[in-house]
């Protein structure tokens, strides 16, 4: 898949797009904290690599906005757990719960 994951910032979601399909990682900016929620990779996208392209999306924007990483979505903390070489200049918060309404 060749496809590039765009940073949508109206939507707050890094996507990748084809053939009418979408995968995406919502986040939340605040302040200095990106708080990944929610990664959603449709079936026709699976086992090609797109949840982890995603999550690299949201790393390189960690890095050129010196931002903190909050992983609330259990993909993208799994994720960045398995990939320790891809988060070393990375400040990462794991310890960080969402707000209940």
């Amino acid at each position: 898949m060749s496809q590039s994951v765009i940073d949508d910032t109206a939507g707050e979601q890094f996507a990748v797009s084809m053939d009418g399909t979408t995968a995406w990682l919502e986040y939340k900016l605040h302040g200095d904290r990106l708080h990944l929620l929610h990664t959603e990779v449709p079936e026709a996208f699976r086992g090609q690599g797109v949840g982890g392209r995603l999550v690299e999306a949201a790393l390189a924007k960690a890095r050129a906005d010196h931002l903190t990483i909050v992983p609330w979505c259990p993909y993208a903390r799994g994720w960045l757990q398995q990939h320790p070489d891809q988060i070393d200049d990375v400040t990462l918060d794991f310890k960080a719960r969402p707000s209940k309404p």
